[in-house]
């Protein structure tokens, strides 16, 4: 499905849609409607299950959304968090260097010098996409924040939140003081970052404000104790900067005991990225071969990293694999950074441990890029039928309830929505509509189960007394259940995978 089709779909369905849309929309702001923001915190749920419960002390916090301007000039984004902008200088149009490049270097610009991108575009006489002349002037850096006028004068700085990052490194020290005083200490923010994008595009995939879900782990890199033995002989499809120099496009198969091995990785960091790809496939269900891990080189990296793996997903209607995740090893640069900013001493004592700046392993995931991806991935027709293949613990509407006829089965539709809520079970009563229409709508909007109340169910002297019938969404199977047996029956459907067995 192409990108247009795609995005036509979701507004159609209420979805998203862009925001301030009456008048003209605004550029890389987009509102979620009901099934949006529903299949949203499903996906935000999802992640928080599953990367919170790899330890007993990963925490989740909600911090505000506005940095002093002390805070960004310590954490070197007033310098360095910054894209090359190519302008035009016949229409004045402004472009991201990557976009105007994307044909010519498919991977992107990062490590290159505004000279050898201005090269790339002489040589390969690259035309302003606006007005199709060779009017593309020399890039320059363009800071990415969005500054704020602070206080009621005025006269200080603040900046929206570029990443939710830096609010994990700004709350390491409270959260020291309020836990158990023992590493690894991981905090975890699922929040909205805001970038003034030069030239936002590709819908969900270039924004000016966003959520990110990120859980900064704060560690001892000389003692880190995890179940590694787990996730030793998973295999992982990485693709290393080392492949990349020569020539290679297509991932390796390499088991996470190799990674460490022959490959040099930190076990630490092999293990968070076999439960990275696991979270991709097994929680998100996207199908292996359309998942990558890309490792970034010196020059590709972000100024803060040590290492870098991003985690792609091939994305039919954006052309390609895109970054919806990645992990980070950002070694002790953030904590020393502000410490040394606020002449705050940041060094701690874990229990029996000698004294140390904690280093940060970071793990970011991009929920709208990741709503997008499910949707290119899920969405198919089959025929007349538009069928969302999602993962039932992400489904915006987990169980539809259907009256087969709205008056006479109506109020045993909704009794039975109330008794399946006061089990846990988030169903949803749709009585508008034919039965096909009813079924066709819910298969369009991903939900995996359908429970109709008819006139079997209502009837006393019919044998089929007090059951429904429950259609699975992909295979169009019906059956008849009794009442009572169904709570138990729709108890996993809502549930998200946990990634150790429930404590």
């Amino acid at each position: 499905m192409k990108s247009e089709e795609l995005y036509a779909l979701l507004r159609r369905r209420g979805f998203l849609w862009p925001s301030a849309e009456i008048y003209g929309a605004a550029a890389g702001l987009y509102d979620y409607g009901p099934l949006g923001h529903a299949f949203k915190r499903r996906i935000e749920g999802a992640w928080a299950s599953w990367f919170l419960g790899l330890s007993e002390d990963y925490y989740r916090i909600e911090p505000a959304e506005i940095l002093p301007e002390a805070v960004v000039r310590a954490s070197g984004h007033l310098e360095n968090f910054t894209d090359p902008e190519v302008t035009c200088a016949r229409c004045h149009s402004s472009f991201r260097a990557e976009t105007v490049l994307e044909k010519v270097r498919p991977a992107g610009v990062d490590g290159l010098s505004p000279a050898e991108i201005g090269k790339l575009i002489e040589e390969n006489q690259v035309r302003c996409p606006s007005c199709g002349e060779r009017a593309l002037e020399l890039p320059r850096p363009f800071n990415l924040m969005f500054g704020l006028d602070w206080g009621a004068a005025g006269k200080e700085r603040a900046y929206l939140a570029p990443e939710t990052a830096q609010a994990s490194y700004l709350a390491f020290h409270r959260m020291w003081d309020v836990g158990r005083h023992a590493l690894p200490l991981g905090i975890a923010v699922i929040g909205h970052a805001y970038r003034n994008e030069i030239a936002p595009r590709q819908v969900l995939f270039r924004m000016r404000s966003f959520t990110q879900a990120e859980l900064q782990i704060f560690f001892d890199p000389t003692h880190f104790p995890l179940p590694f033995e787990e996730v030793a002989d998973e295999s992982l499809p990485v693709l290393r900067a080392s492949d990349r120099a020569n020539g290679l496009s297509a991932p390796r198969a390499v088991t996470a005991r190799e990674l460490v091995g022959e490959g040099g990785l930190p076990e630490f960091y092999v293990y968070h990225l076999a439960q990275e790809l696991r979270f991709f496939r097994d929680v998100l269900g996207v199908p292996p071969e359309r998942i990558r891990l890309l490792e970034k080189s010196d020059a590709e990296r972000a100024f803060y990293n040590r290492l870098q793996f991003d985690v792609e997903v091939s994305v039919e209607s954006l052309g390609g694999f895109r970054e919806i995740g990645a992990l980070h090893y950002r070694g002790d640069y953030d904590l020393t950074r502000h410490g040394t900013a606020t002449g705050k001493e940041l060094a701690v004592t874990p229990t029996n441990r000698p004294r140390l700046v904690p280093h940060v392993l970071e793990l970011t995931f991009g929920v709208d890029r990741a709503l997008w991806a499910l949707a290119d991935l899920g969405l198919e027709m089959e025929g007349e039928r538009t069928l969302w293949r999602l993962p039932a613990h992400l489904a915006p509407v987990p169980v539809a309830v259907f009256p087969l006829l709205a008056k006479p089965h109506g109020e045993a539709a909704r009794a039975l929505v109330t008794t399946l809520r006061a089990e846990g079970i988030e169903a949803q009563l749709d009585d508008s509509g034919t039965i096909g229409k009813r079924y066709a709508r819910m298969d369009e909007v991903g939900t995996p189960v359908c429970v109709t109340v008819d006139g079997e169910t209502v009837d006393p002297a019919h044998p089929n007394h007090g059951t429904v019938t429950v259609r699975a969404r992909d295979s169009k199977l019906q059956e008849r259940v009794a009442i009572p047996a169904l709570p138990a029956r729709l108890a996993r459907v809502g549930r998200f995978p946990r990634p150790r067995a429930e404590r």
